[in-house]
């Protein structure tokens, strides 16, 4: 879980690119999996989320020592090179009635409608912290089931990916911490299926492992909804050179 602080490069393949917008302009609503719900996109290349769970090593939690949120590369890289931070392309993306200030890319305000964990409507203004950007597979969880032992641009490049992260509601994201799908959950439960196959395409992609207990929740989850596509997409598995460690 991370507050807004940064920004996120959004790549496009199946996740919809943002274009451009003037000071004082609206932007268009980010990439729709259902009515009202933002984030990744799932596609039928994909295949099913709950089939590809299946294909996801297990092995049990690595202890978290050495974590650091600077292991995953300065808050928020710019990755994918446009110009603007990755926070303000999530924001872009997953915002309605988008509004800027200063240019094409801080977004001044925006709509989270709805907020895809909670369920109800979040009015952003840039500045509060009524909205977050979260990875949807929390760093801290990252390195205890493979980060650790990545390079650094592997790491920045899931920390700025796309299709691992979403502007949700500040309330309910904060009770997340660094929790997976058996221990954490969207309070909205329309969206579980959503985040879920989510997730699974982010440790699918970056070939990170599960638990026995995550495994369990993520097809218990997914067997409601077993048609659900899983997303793809997002930016490469490497950021640029200029952004690794050292």
């Amino acid at each position: 879980m991370v507050r807004l602080r940064g920004g996120v490069a959004a790549a496009a393949l199946v996740l919809v690119a943002v274009s451009g917008c003037t000071k004082g302009t609206t932007g268009s609503a980010g990439p729709q999996e259902t009515k009202g719900s933002a984030g990744p996109k799932g596609t039928a290349a994909g295949g099913t989320a709950l089939a590809a769970v299946d294909s996801l090593t297990v092995k049990g939690r690595a202890p978290k020592t050495g974590y650091s949120r600077d292991r995953f590369g300065t808050p928020w890289a710019d990755t994918d090179s446009n110009g603007c931070d990755t926070r303000d392309d999530i924001l872009k993306r997953d915002l309605k009635n988008v509004k800027f200030t200063g240019g094409t890319c801080k977004v001044a305000s925006g709509v989270l409608q709805p907020d895809p964990y909670g369920g109800e409507d979040v009015t952003y203004t840039r500045g509060r912290s009524l909205v977050d950007i979260d990875h949807l597979v929390a760093l801290s969880d990252a390195w205890q089931k493979g980060a650790t032992y990545w390079d650094a641009g592997k790491r920045i490049a899931l920390a700025n990916d796309p299709l691992n992260l979403l502007a949700v509601g500040a309330a309910p994201n904060r009770s997340k911490g660094d929790g997976d799908a058996s221990t954490w959950l969207p309070p909205n439960k329309a969206y579980r299926c959503t985040y879920v196959a989510a997730q699974v395409a982010v440790k699918k992609k970056y070939e990170l492992w599960v638990t026995d207990a995550e495994k369990e929740a993520m097809k218990k989850v997914l067997s409601a909804c077993p048609d659900q596509k899983l997303p793809t997409g997002g930016n490469p598995t490497e950021a640029p050179t200029r952004f690794h460690e050292g």
